[in-house]
């Protein structure tokens, strides 16, 4: 294919791609109008008819006894590591994990918990280095309590985590004791890429938490699962801070129908990651280990001279595409349900143009 289309940024006023995360797809027309004429009730007292039936929706696709809704996934995560342990225990966690490297550290400042770091090898965390790394009692050291697992993995590029490698992980976690916590943001997008069931994820975890907000375009919302006694404790939890909604319907109307059409359709979100970073490869100064798009997301190395990613995000918003950062030479672009094939050939043409301005 041929991108010829010769854009100059100071002649036409593009009107930008936004490739920067699929948090910024927006609701459908569908979401808003089931948002429009939810039945609504006050939910912290339980009393949303709409909140309910989500909850139920989405305790049943993962195969827990029950679901609460939360604002967001960060607020999932903390709630869940606020129940699972008491302070000073030790949460076993991914160092390159998005709870560990972007989330506040929310687990330390407010669940109190020590974290054990635990190297991933491009988002594949190994069984033998996380028994190697589990303590034994010791009067000296916190008491190892927890573990958290990611799947979609963020940062290797939305790697999705094989369930043998999973069931390895959380069975070396119950030799040792542990409880087990599944950062699912994305647990919809290795469904979809891998065939296996969301619920065959959950089977050998306590909790997990999935993400409404991404892919599959509802406005805000993540979902945290997990037994009816442990949803009966982080009810609690999500109240101590501030998560306690009223009208929460709203929400979960989105959630409904994002459960109910938005979900197979993540496939055409990673055809299209796949169809870009082939073709970015092609483009002088970049590339893209191709064997790491799995689901939706791009990372694109910066590979010729004087490349920083600070400099090409600033070159490309110049022409229209917006994009993320992974200091200090990679950025990340992840289509969405905004963008057709037709808008990934334009981005893709921005790109090349963008690059050729380099050396022109």
């Amino acid at each position: 294919m041929d991108f010829t289309n010769g854009i100059n940024p100071n002649e036409i006023d593009l009107k930008p791609i936004n490739l920067y995360s699929d948090t910024q797809t927006l609701p459908t027309e569908a979401m808003l109008d089931a948002i429009r004429a939810a039945e609504l009730g006050d939910d912290t007292y339980g009393k949303d008819p709409t909140v309910k039936r989500f909850e139920e929706m989405a305790a049943a696709r993962m195969g827990k006894e029950a679901a609460m809704l939360v604002l967001s996934g960060t607020m999932g995560n903390l709630v869940a590591l606020m129940c699972h342990g008491r302070p000073g225990d030790e949460v076993l966690i991914d160092s390159s994990s998005h709870l560990y490297q972007h989330e506040g550290g929310g687990f330390a400042n407010v669940a109190g918990l020590s974290p054990m770091p635990v190297p991933s090898h491009k988002g594949m965390m190994d069984p033998g280095e996380l028994a190697a790394a589990i303590r034994k009692k010791n009067l000296h050291c916190p008491v190892p309590r927890l573990l958290c697992l990611e799947n979609t993995h963020n940062r290797s590029g939305g790697r999705v985590v094989p369930l043998a490698l999973h069931r390895e992980l959380c069975a070396v976690a119950r030799d040792h004791g542990l409880r087990i916590h599944l950062d699912g943001a994305r647990i919809l997008n290795a469904s979809v890429a891998s065939g296996v069931p969301a619920a065959a994820y959950a089977e050998d975890v306590d909790t997990l938490m999935f993400c409404l907000s991404k892919g599959l375009c509802c406005p805000l919302g993540s979902v945290l699962v997990g037994s009816r006694e442990f949803i009966a404790g982080a009810n609690f939890a999500r109240r101590r801070i501030g998560g306690g909604m009223r009208q929460a319907g709203i929400i979960a109307a989105a959630g409904i129908v994002a459960l109910e059409t938005m979900v197979d359709r993540l496939a055409d979100d990673h055809a299209n990651a796949r169809y870009l970073a082939k073709h970015l490869c092609r483009i002088d100064g970049l590339d893209v280990d191709l064997e790491t798009v799995e689901t939706n997301m791009v990372n694109v190395d910066l590979v010729g001279p004087g490349l920083d990613t600070a400099r090409i995000i600033s070159l490309w918003q110049e022409y229209g595409v917006e994009v993320s950062g992974r200091p200090p030479s990679q950025v990340r672009l992840v289509p969405t349900h905004d963008h057709g094939r037709t808008v990934i050939d334009e981005a893709l043409d921005r790109i090349r143009t963008a690059m050729d301005s380099l050396v022109g």
